[in-house]
């Protein structure tokens, strides 16, 4: 299934009221660092987060290293953020408390 490409500018303004997200500099991804107590609360969010992306669909490009997950977020078979992006992003936020 084809995604949408989100314009541009409508991208920085959702991403600007995501909160914690920062559009890279090409426009085409989204990113922002996670930082927990320890590893097992960046686990857990881990865990929490990959089964929301199964149910969506959408897998994000991440790492985590001790108590810091950091995130990348972009559809790949659209070439840039979509709908789908900010969809995950909200949850990601949702979950880690902010």
């Amino acid at each position: 299934m084809a995604r949408e490409k989100l314009e541009p500018a409508a991208a920085a303004q959702a991403i600007a009221e995501l909160g914690g997200w920062t559009l890279a500099a090409n426009g085409l991804s989204m990113t922002r660092s996670f930082v927990f107590k320890n590893f097992s609360e960046a686990f857990a969010f881990m865990t929490r987060v990959a089964l929301a992306a199964e149910k969506l669909d959408h897998h994000p490009d991440w790492s985590n290293v001790y108590k810091t997950v950091d995130v990348k977020l972009n559809t790949h078979d659209a070439g840039g953020l979509t709908e789908l992006d900010l969809k995950l992003a909200k949850r990601m936020n949702a979950y880690f408390g902010s």
